[in-house]
């Protein structure tokens, strides 16, 4: 039988300097505090990293900025975190903002083997000078370039020991679709069960998607890193 969990010191055997790498959440949900804290301990730089939003300061992929782990981040807004704004303002961190949709839509683009894809958004404002602008059937539209990384960390729910995996309500709302758009996925979850236990009518994202697991419900509190709402 296919078992795709791993330990906690072979988690992250594979993330390296200079990756571009995605982080699922929304907000909280789905966000995977102790990957990112074990990452953040692994003390890789010059990262890229792709998530929908930049936590709060002190928590989630904001410990990363503030260690200054992170050269480039890709987001839908950061505004709930006065330190990633800070660090922008700066020029110690590069920011590049997307209507949600779009970060939504570049993303999945990447996990069906687009190369990118058009639309009318934002072509009436300012977002159309740093894009390129293109014309189908008379009408202008700006080309979106569709987003892959390197690696993919998430949040799920339960997992069996074959990668699929159920999400708790919004967590779903961006990491089923970054686990399509990665070379490795790792996902930390909450609950492992054997492979065959789960309704296949309830699974939100195939096993064919995931390579790692990270069992939270058989780590200890020993490694110190599993923050509370890791949990």
């Amino acid at each position: 039988m296919i078992d795709k969990t791993t330990t906690i010191d072979n988690a992250l055997s594979q993330v390296y300097d200079g990756q571009t790498i995605m982080v699922g959440g929304f907000g909280g949900p789905g966000t995977p505090f102790t990957l990112i804290e074990l990452l953040h301990q692994q003390g890789v730089k010059n990262l890229t990293l792709i998530k929908n939003d930049a936590n709060e300061p002190g928590m989630g992929i904001s410990r990363l900025l503030e260690a200054g782990q992170v050269k480039t981040l890709i987001a839908s807004h950061i505004g709930l975190n006065p330190a990633a704004v800070a660090m922008m303002n700066r020029r110690e961190l590069e920011v590049l903002l997307y209507p949600q949709g779009i970060l939504a839509e570049k993303i999945r683009a990447g996990g069906a083997g687009l190369l990118g894809f058009l639309t009318d958004i934002g072509v009436d404002t300012i977002l159309r000078d740093s894009r390129e602008v293109m014309h189908l059937d008379g009408r202008e539209a700006i080309l979106e370039r569709a987003l892959r990384a390197d690696v993919t960390l998430i949040h799920a729910a339960i997992a069996d020991r074959a990668g699929n995996l159920i999400f708790a309500k919004s967590a779903r709302n961006f990491c089923p679709l970054m686990a399509t758009a990665a070379d490795r996925v790792i996902v930390e979850v909450e609950k492992v069960v054997d492979t065959g236990s789960l309704d296949p009518d309830q699974i939100h994202l195939p096993g064919a998607f995931v390579d790692s697991i990270l069992a939270l419900d058989e780590l200890t509190p020993d490694y110190g890193i599993l923050p509370q709402h890791a949990l």
